[in-house]
């Protein structure tokens, strides 16, 4: 499941069902969507209302993003598609400079311990992948 594309209509419906299950039971779209500790932490908290008002709001956040934004957050480094690269294509060197430029404030967010070493790779990583 941690290499599959992820579905947001399947991670909306699982928020929902976190959110209207009266058996405490909430978190199954964090586990869905490859988030394994934060899914614990709303299985820990589930006497609580927290975790069901979280769910329904997450749930309605999956459905009104767009299909690239929510791939871009959930999906990253999964394609469905092989990608194709042509050397005729060019590079444009402005895109090329803001995504440097990108890359280097995220490294000085690492170094001031504002994100983990892990988030800086994976913003890093999909920054890189905007190049091609």
């Amino acid at each position: 499941m941690l290499n599959k594309l992820k579905n947001r209509k399947i991670a909306a419906l699982l928020a929902f069902a976190s959110a209207a299950n009266p058996i405490p039971i909430s978190g199954l779209h964090k586990f869905y969507l490859g988030q394994p500790l934060w899914g614990i932490l709303y299985m820990l908290l589930a006497w609580t209302p927290i975790p069901k008002i979280a769910s329904a709001i997450e749930g309605a956040w999956y459905l009104v993003q767009d299909s690239e934004e929510f791939d871009l957050k959930f999906n990253s480094g999964v394609t469905s598609e092989p990608r194709i690269v042509s050397s005729s294509v060019g590079v444009d060197p402005a895109k090329v400079g803001a995504i440097a430029d990108a890359v280097r404030q995220l490294d000085q967010l690492r170094a001031d311990g504002l994100i983990s070493e892990y988030e800086f790779e994976q913003k890093r990583r999909q920054l890189l992948d905007r190049i091609v």
